[in-house]
């Protein structure tokens, strides 16, 4: 299942964000949220999966933790271009509709 998120989660285009609960979805389960989740936590390769451009279902940022700081993700989504405010992406601004 893992495999089936990362693969995924590349396709998000550079500017666009995309949710857990989407990714659930598009894999075939929308309650797999979590498992999306606990997938990108444990991502092997976060150069070639970019899973700092996922966010909840709010647009909020991940925790602290993840991606290496508290602004690690910000400063990314950042250099793709995404404006963040409050720790928050504009999801009707840059969600990504699945299209690549």
């Amino acid at each position: 299942m893992y495999d089936r998120v990362y693969e995924l989660v590349r396709k998000i285009p550079k500017g666009r964000v995309a949710t857990y609960g989407q990714i659930a979805a598009m894999l075939g389960n929308p309650r797999m949220c979590r498992a999306v989740g606990n997938a990108l936590h444990h991502n092997p390769d976060g150069e070639e999966t970019p899973c700092y451009r996922v966010v909840n279902s709010k647009g909020e940022l991940s925790g602290s933790f993840a991606f290496g700081g508290g602004d690690e993700q910000k400063r990314r989504l950042e250099a793709d271009g995404i404006e963040v405010k409050d720790n928050r992406v504009d999801l009707k601004q840059y969600i990504w509709d699945g299209k690549i």
